[in-house]
């Protein structure tokens, strides 16, 4: 006897294995370089996306429900840019020694311009508007 799956038997599998799959990809280095469900919540809610003392100065945090990353060139000075590599649409995976890195094809980005610090992108990230206020920075 012969036992084939069913149509739904298939999708549900396939489906559970793909949310597995996907919930596995995110950037958890406990660096603070990725989001947290906290930080998704309070952007969301029209609140601030960070405090001004969760940035490093000369470095960085990203933000991946936003898909912004924002960074600290200088004591003082935040700088945002999209998250998404301009090579092939990744995540931006880190902040580390002054660049934004793609851990997809390995392009780095510097942190006070967004520019392209090495490939294969060859165009810079997007810069995202920010506003800071007091010790708050909200997405605008």
């Amino acid at each position: 006897m012969t036992i084939s799956p069913t149509r739904r038997t298939v999708l549900i599998v396939t489906g559970g294995a793909a949310a597995a799959l996907a919930t596995g990809c995110g950037n958890d280095d406990g660096g603070g370089s990725s989001s947290d469900s906290a930080d998704a919540t309070k952007s969301a809610a029209g609140g601030a996306l960070a405090k001004t003392t969760e940035i490093p100065e000369g470095g960085g945090k990203i933000f991946t429900a936003e898909k912004v990353v924002v960074t600290q060139p200088t004591k003082g000075d935040f700088k945002a840019f999209s998250a998404v590599c301009t090579h092939q649409g990744c995540t931006v995976g880190s902040v580390a020694n002054g660049t934004i890195n793609c851990p997809c094809h390995k392009s780095e980005f510097r942190i006070a311009d967004g520019s392209v610090a090495s490939g294969p992108a060859t165009k810079p990230l997007p810069q995202k508007q920010i506003s800071v206020r007091g010790d708050s920075i909200t997405l605008t």
